[in-house]
């Protein structure tokens, strides 16, 4: 591979880092040159300014739903020129396999948060956090909780393992919440980190000053950061623990998000025998961790937990797999496993493995020290070590071997799982391979506590499951404790990280304007033309249907009850219902009031509405008796686009009786043409 130097992407330009400021990066295959990496002379303070004067106020104006277009364009981006990002991710160890998780694993996250974008959040800059809060008897004065874009810059620092899927991961979330980002990669994959940076600039999507790029050290920019800042770093704990306590990031309380060192744990359950499926899949999958990303990922598996009565077939089970495993050249087809990123990372797994070992444990599988892969490279065996006594080994519960290396530990009981599970003071993610859903449970109970992430497979969801390792965009990635005390994405919950929560306090008119959708109590806007005659771009947020009103006989409850089959009491007893503590006698059936209401507002001539898609938030709030009258008001509470051929507008329905008293309420949700 070419050696090149590695350009900064500052305040609209790419720029090359001054001499005195560069190092060189090695090969992880044979340690020839790969580039060169710096970012000297940079001015940190005005990219941090660009990025809020320029950068914020440009995806700020931007709707939700316009920024989850640019995350699309970004992730198809990512996706056209993958084949360039596969032949430089091979110089990072990692194997084409390995480079899927990581390129094609941050493009479908990219569309992942796009889609959750469209689908969750509204067409507008405002996202409401739960119901409006009564604060009067009139209704007039109520609460509203709603988040809102930070106003200053996100610094994402990232890890070298996974160069494009840890910058997307942050990025998604961040874009779509309206928040500039200056991104830092780790060095030692900085190449591949700015290639797919570069694919993004160049798809012509972003707004200036939305993205930039640092791929060297990052000067003062910390002395530059303040209350409106985010930082979202992921590495080692002491690396987190010496920028989280920085002056700056103390004194202006700038947020902080932590994804840091793991000690993860898969645990075989109690009842798992070897033959059996789940037996089967814990050994496969400890040995995909081990050798996925040459186990250099901060979810990979380093604790494998089995009942006491199995270690000596699981070591067996796990140690033959291993011995089969193909380490080499990660361009050669039939290698199933890459080197380390460098040989500076295989001695620091090399470390951690005496560490163990020193304190007890011994080596069941591989010798740390051989001689494996092309010269000059940093290739290692899997090892797997084994503490025979798990509580004597306390150094398997506190060093992490950020390598192929993992450590088969006996338990007594479940109860004495779930402890050594927790003995890793916190985690990203834990494995439990059982068929029983009593251990599941109990498990949960007893170490969901300490866990971010509880995956728990078995023969039935072994094909469908994403495996230990695999974090995923609509979860939240993140653990307490050692791991950081974090959370990254988890669909919206991760656009909220980037946002404020702020308490909003006024009257329903004022949280319409505010947020741009309807809001019960609020203004209505009462028109005469059927609202399923207007197209989408044709309705207005407020726009109201208000219906005729059609009574509710016995005769109408009793043919609904035997044409259903829903013959309740409530609905068919009288004296029953009058002894019930809710009714005063016979009702309407709920789902007889909606079938009603959906004959008072249904247009049913073809036109702009295409299909009815849902509802959501039904509430029934007072009984319909016989001889009770119902009447609909129907209102645009928001719209978005889906494409250019379809669009979701959502209907706020109410339904009141003759005294004007709300009988029920919900969401309906119809598709449109634009």
């Amino acid at each position: 591979m070419k050696t090149n130097q590695l350009l900064n992407f500052a305040r609209g330009e790419w720029i090359p880092g001054d001499a005195a400021s560069l190092t060189e990066l090695p090969s992880a295959i044979d340690g020839s040159p790969v580039a060169l990496t710096g970012s000297g002379g940079l001015d940190f303070g005005g990219m941090a300014r660009f990025a809020r004067e320029v950068g914020g106020p440009a995806l700020r104006a931007m709707t939700f739903h316009q920024r989850a277009r640019m995350l699309k364009a970004l992730g198809l981006a990512i996706m056209a020129r993958k084949e360039e990002l596969y032949e430089l991710n091979y110089a990072t160890g990692a194997t084409r396999k390995d480079g899927w998780i990581d390129i094609e694993g941050g493009a479908g996250t990219l569309l992942s948060f796009s889609s959750k974008g469209r689908r969750e959040l509204p067409d507008s800059h405002v996202l409401l956090d739960g119901q409006l809060e009564p604060l009067s008897k009139s209704g007039l004065f109520q609460g509203q909780h709603v988040f809102t874009s930070l106003q200053g810059v996100a610094l994402h620092i990232n890890a070298f393992n996974f160069p494009v899927w840890g910058m997307l991961e942050k990025l998604a979330p961040t874009l779509l919440a309206g928040v500039p980002a200056i991104v830092k990669p780790a060095s030692a994959t900085a190449w591949l980190a700015e290639a797919a940076f570069r694919v993004m600039i160049e798809a012509g999507v972003l707004p200036p000053g939305a993205v930039q790029l640092v791929v060297g050290g990052v000067g003062d920019l910390f002395d530059h950061l303040g209350g409106q800042d985010v930082v979202s770093f992921t590495g080692s704990a002491q690396t987190a623990l010496k920028l989280r306590t920085h002056p700056v990031i103390q004194r202006e309380s700038v947020k902080f998000i932590a994804e840091q060192d793991s000690l993860n744990a898969s645990v075989l359950g109690p009842d798992a025998t070897p033959g059996s499926p789940e037996f089967d899949l814990f050994v496969a999958e400890v040995v995909n961790e081990m050798t996925v990303k040459a186990g250099q990922k901060c979810t990979a598996i380093r604790r494998a937990l089995v009942p006491a009565a199995l270690l000596g077939a699981a070591e067996q089970a796990i140690s033959e797999r291993l011995a089969a495993m193909t380490v080499g050249d990660p361009r050669e087809q039939g290698t199933r496993m890459g080197a380390l990123v460098s040989r500076t990372q295989r001695e620091s797994v090399r470390e951690a493995v005496a560490a163990i070992t020193a304190d007890g444990a011994r080596i069941a599988s591989g010798d740390p020290a051989a001689a494996t892969g092309p010269e000059g490279g940093a290739f290692m065996v899997p090892v797997l070590l084994c503490a025979d006594d798990p509580w004597a080994c306390a150094a398997a519960h506190d060093v992490e071997p950020f390598g192929p290396v993992a450590t088969l530990m006996p338990y007594a009981d479940l109860a004495d799982a779930i402890r050594l599970a927790n003995r890793g003071k916190g985690s990203l993610a834990l494995s439990l391979f059982t068929h029983s859903g009593e251990v599941a449970r109990d498990f949960v109970l007893g170490a969901g506590a300490f866990h971010g992430r509880l995956l728990i497979i078995d023969r039935d969801n072994a094909k469908d499951s994403t495996g230990h390792g695999s974090p995923l965009p609509v979860l939240v990635h993140g653990g307490p404790g050692r791991a950081g005390g974090g959370e990254e994405m988890g669909g919206v919950r991760g656009v909220t990280h980037y946002m404020q929560r702020t308490a909003l306090q006024g009257s329903p008119a004022m949280f319409a304007a505010i947020t741009s959708q309807y809001i019960p109590g609020g203004p209505k806007n009462v028109i005469d033309a059927h609202p399923f005659r207007k197209r989408m771009s044709e309705l207005h947020i407020g726009d109201t249907l208000r219906t005729a009103s059609r009574m509710v006989s016995v005769e109408d409850i009793e043919h609904f009850a035997h044409f259903t089959g829903d013959t309740f009491y409530a609905h068919m007893d009288e004296e029953a219902a009058k002894a019930s503590p809710i009714f005063e006698g016979r009702v309407a059936h709920g789902y007889l009031i909606l079938s009603f209401a959906a004959g008072l507002f249904v247009d049913p001539a073809p036109g702009p509405v295409l299909a009815n898609t849902g509802l959501e938030n039904l509430r029934f709030l007072t009984p319909l008796y016989p001889g009770d009258a119902m009447r609909v008001e129907l209102t645009v509470r928001s719209k978005s686009l889906k494409s250019e051929e379809t669009g979701v507008v959502r209907w706020a329905v109410e339904i009141f009786n003759q005294k004007d008293e709300l009988v029920a309420t919900y969401d309906l949700l119809t598709e449109n043409v634009p």
